[in-house]
């Protein structure tokens, strides 16, 4: 059996199918299916197993900082410092423990796609129609398909009646597809195959039957899974960063301890085997212990602050990605816009009105020319709403979320105009009763229905394409009279819809000279009058018209990425403000190669008729300009694309499981407006996590300068290596944490976004940490200094450096709250920082004077002098930070 490639089978006519696919309406034999399936193999996608348990857990330790940590607790455990060693691992342990139960849930997008497929479907083999496991089909079965069905296979349709398939979940488009089984043009989009139905889409109406041409991972399903499965997950900004800076950390206490290590030896003639463990002792004061749980803590936050805007983040590290993006990637239907056909104008013979409202609810205005229309409806504008209605198979149900529909969204629009028009469907139905109909096929192009009025005249009611309807009527409605029908005047109002980029739809009518109870064929052959047209339109969101606007003061990008008609997906984004000039259709795509699609990328913010290797395409080419890109969707077709975004975002309600498993974040609302809370609160994370890390390092910083200086001079070292263990500990799960919880600056959304190559500590910063380090060095030095002059007992020297540096860390604290700006000492934006500082004092007291810890540490109780000594180190860093942070202030303002 010979086979043509997948994407050729919509060229074809279905006999030909038949023949090259070696098959017979009839159906296969049995012999020869189970001949074909030992050949194809089963009807399902290849199983790809995650990672085990054990595995992501050892991936919790996957960072140089935690290996950093590691080799000091095994150095520090071989010179017998016991307890410095367990306290590195314990910290070590937690951080892996979060990490690991956060990011538990395993990546399942093939598991989720793979459900999609049928459990069984209805075959014709041997002649014989029957019931058979989807998994079972091979290529050439003869499968039948009703409403309601789940399309098992890639299908060649053979025979089709009033067939329409929703393919959203592979094209993009709001609207069911209607089908038919005439061959298309080879390069055609795969929304345009309509000769065609592919597996996991949902048969909405009519049936039909098809031959199997494609099963398991050769469907179009399967070649979205196979995207996805090569498609490899980008690090977030976050990670990108904090390994750089772990490298940058590591680099750093290497050369300090051997620095260390090199100025006790040669100058001032130390044994090696001192120097050694004077080195180790550097390293474990320049490792921040605290900074991993820190980074843990602060997205923990992020992740919880994100879920009160209905942002549920999948991945912790990524809840700080969205702060990082320049771009971001949208799918049109259901996102940006509602997913609800709405009727946005109806144009009579006479007039041309304007319907307000949105989604399916039956409340909206009326306007005529700009004005707003308080009176009852025109007789022309209600007659033509009576047709929408009593030609209707829809229905509207009001329920605890809003209005929702059973049926087509196009007739469920109509039923909606009605409604909004004062129509009642259980009264025009009483009055009109319907007899007959004839649903909607794709050979007709429209839906009828016959009603009689209890008088006995008969009346047809037909609403469809409006190019059908201009061929079968004659007259036009006009002050409810029919006149002689204008052809032009119609064709002028086709052109202005769609210039508007509306879905036309014409209504007819025909009164029957005499009663009949059934609707015939011949019965549609024209005499109609012509009633007129309405547009209709799937609105956007007015929260995503803000959302949009809001993005683009915070200098990010926004491109839209639809299955969609590229004439539709124009109109919706000028009605979102999105201007980049003409859309790029997938077609146009593939002519462009790399270089000449990077040029069009700055310029263009809507791509229409994409599929998935499309919108993957260009998520690469983004990022392969410099951008960060965050892709929105809800489709299976969007799942790659999701992945290889540097942040997924999945749709919550109406998303797919493929599109959820494959997203790092998951709008529980499906609005694209929360996207910009989320944006913030990553801006948010990432402001306070550099915070946090400029409040940690300069301690650490400190710490090793007060050891080198030490050594340098020939001093007894002023803090002992379990002294800095405490240090680091006691402020970083308390001082530190507090940053946390700072709410984001106020200018926070009218920044640029970051700039991907910046580093997590600038230039400026990097400053600061050094500054404040040398503050924290000469306050802690000091004190021991002036302490040994006084010659006070050694453990009083060490209790007062010790309280130095907590001293001024809570100083800094408040000066650390605002990267530029002034010290906050408020308490109500964020009480945690005045919680931690009354925290830590009572823990220092206790450091210093009860007997357990003082035996422990090797501290004394200080004196009244003593501690004003130290407040006064708190006061004086206060002072100092302010005045530098004032000069750099001066300095942005002169640029």
């Amino acid at each position: 059996m010979s086979a043509a490639q997948p994407q050729e089978w919509h060229a074809r006519d279905g006999q030909r199918c038949l023949q090259q696919l070696h098959s017979r309406s009839s159906g296969l034999s049995g012999a020869e299916a189970a001949q074909r399936l030992a050949e194809h193999g089963a009807n399902c996608l290849p199983e790809v197993a995650g990672p085990g348990w054990l595995q992501r857990l050892l991936l919790q330790f996957h960072n140089l900082l935690i290996y950093v940590l590691l080799g000091a607790a095994l150095l520090v455990g071989l010179l017998g410092q016991w307890l410095d060693c367990a306290v590195i691992l314990g910290v070590v342990a937690i951080n892996a423990l979060v990490g690991f139960i956060q990011e538990g849930k395993a990546e399942q997008a093939m598991r989720s796609i793979r459900k999609l497929l049928t459990l069984d479907s209805r075959v014709r083999r041997d002649g014989l129609v029957g019931s058979l496991p989807a998994e079972q089909l091979v290529p050439g079965d003869i499968v039948l398909l009703e409403a309601g069905d789940r399309v098992p296979a890639d299908l060649r349709l053979l025979e089709c009646r009033d067939l329409r398939i929703d393919e959203a979940m592979l094209t993009g488009e709001s609207l069911p597809a209607d089908k038919h089984c005439a061959a298309v043009d080879r390069t055609a989009s795969l929304g345009d195959r309509r000769g065609m139905a592919y597996s996991g889409t949902l048969v909405s109406a009519g049936n039909g039957t098809g031959v199997v041409v494609a099963t398991g991972q050769h469907t179009e399903l399967g070649h979205i899974s196979g995207l996805l499965g090569r498609v490899e997950s980008l690090q977030t900004p976050l990670l990108a960063d904090m390994q750089r800076f772990a490298r940058q950390l590591t680099v750093a206490i290497l050369l300090l301890a051997v620095l260390t290590f090199l100025i006790g030896v040669f100058w001032r003639d130390y044994s090696p085997s001192e120097m050694l463990m004077a080195a180790v002792g550097l390293a474990v004061a320049a490792i921040p212990e605290g900074l991993p749980a820190v980074l843990t803590i602060v997205l923990a936050l992020g992740v919880q602050r994100m879920a009160r805007h209905r942002a549920i983040i999948r991945r912790l590290p990524a809840v700080e990605s969205l702060g990082a993006v320049t771009v971001i990637c949208s799918d049109k239907t259901g996102t940006l816009t509602r997913n609800e056909m709405t009727v946005q104008q109806v144009f009579t013979t006479a007039h041309c009105y304007q319907v307000g409202g949105v989604g399916y609810e039956p409340s909206g205005s009326l306007s005529r020319a700009g004005c707003l229309l308080a009176a009852p409806p025109a007789d022309d504008l209600l007659e033509l709403a009576r047709a929408g209605l009593l030609a209707n198979s829809a229905s509207l149900q009001q329920g605890a979320e809003g209005w929702r529909i059973s049926g087509d969204p196009t007739e469920a629009a109509l039923l909606t105009l009605a409604g909004k028009l004062g129509l009642d469907s259980s009264h025009e139905l009483g009055r009109l009763p319907r007899v007959d109909s004839i649903p909607f096929s794709p050979e007709l192009r429209c839906t009828a229905s016959l009603h009689h009025d209890h008088a006995g005249h008969g009346l047809i009611y037909l609403f469809g394409a409006p190019e059908r309807l201009l061929e079968l009527c004659n007259r036009q409605l006009r002050d409810g009279n029919a006149e002689r029908l204008d052809p032009r005047y119609w064709h002028a109002r086709l052109h202005e819809g769609a210039a508007d980029g509306l879905r036309m739809i014409g209504l007819a009518m025909r009164p029957l000279g005499a009663p009949q109870a059934q609707l015939d064929y011949a019965d549609l052959e024209g005499d109609f009058i012509l009633l007129g047209l309405v547009g209709m339109l799937d609105p956007p969101r007015e929260e995503a018209i803000a959302a949009i606007a809001e993005c683009r003061s915070a200098g990010i990008a926004v491109k839209m990425i639809t299955g969609d008609h590229a004439a539709t997906a124009a109109v919706i984004a000028g009605r979102l403000g999105l201007d980049g000039g003409q859309p790029l259709t997938g077609a146009e795509l593939d002519q462009l190669d790399d270089t000449a699609l990077d040029a069009r990328l700055a310029d263009t913010a809507v791509f229409a008729r994409t599929n998935p290797a499309h919108k993957l395409r260009l998520v690469e080419r983004l990022q392969a300009r410099g951008e960060r890109v965050a892709m929105t969707g809800d489709g299976v077709n969007d799942a790659p694309a999701l992945k290889r975004a540097d942040i997924g975002i999945a749709m919550g309600i109406k998303g797919t499981e493929a599109a959820k498993e494959a997203a790092q974040m998951v709008l529980a609302d499906d609005n694209f407006a929360t996207l910009t809370h989320a944006v913030e609160e990553g801006r948010t994370v990432y402001d306070n996590l550099r915070k946090s890390i400029l409040f940690i390092l300069p301690t650490s910083c400190g710490e090793a300068l007060v050891l080198i200086c030490a050594i340098a001079l020939g001093l007894t070292l002023p803090i002992t290596p379990l002294q800095i263990l405490w240090v680091n500990m006691i402020t970083a799960v308390t001082l530190s944490l507090a940053l946390a919880f700072e709410p984001g600056e106020r200018d926070l959304m009218q920044q640029p976004p970051r700039d991907p190559a910046e580093p997590l500590l600038s230039g400026q910063l990097l400053w600061r940490l050094l500054f404040v380090g040398l503050l924290l060095t000469g306050a802690s030095l000091g004190l021991f200094l002036y302490a040994q002059q006084l010659g006070l007992p050694l453990e009083v020297a060490r209790t007062l450096a010790v309280n130095a540096l907590v001293a001024g860390e809570i100083g800094y604290l408040f000066c650390a709250r605002r990267l530029l700006g002034a010290a906050s000492f408020a308490l109500r934006d964020n009480p945690m920082v005045w919680a931690m500082v009354l925290l830590v004092v009572p823990l220092q007291l206790a450091f210093s004077h009860w007997p357990p810890l003082q035996a422990l540490f090797g501290t004394a109780a200080l004196d009244a002098r003593g501690w004003t000594l130290v407040v006064a180190c708190a006061v004086a860093v206060i002072l100092l930070v302010e005045m530098e942070k004032w000069l750099l202030r001066r300095r942005h303002a002169r640029r």
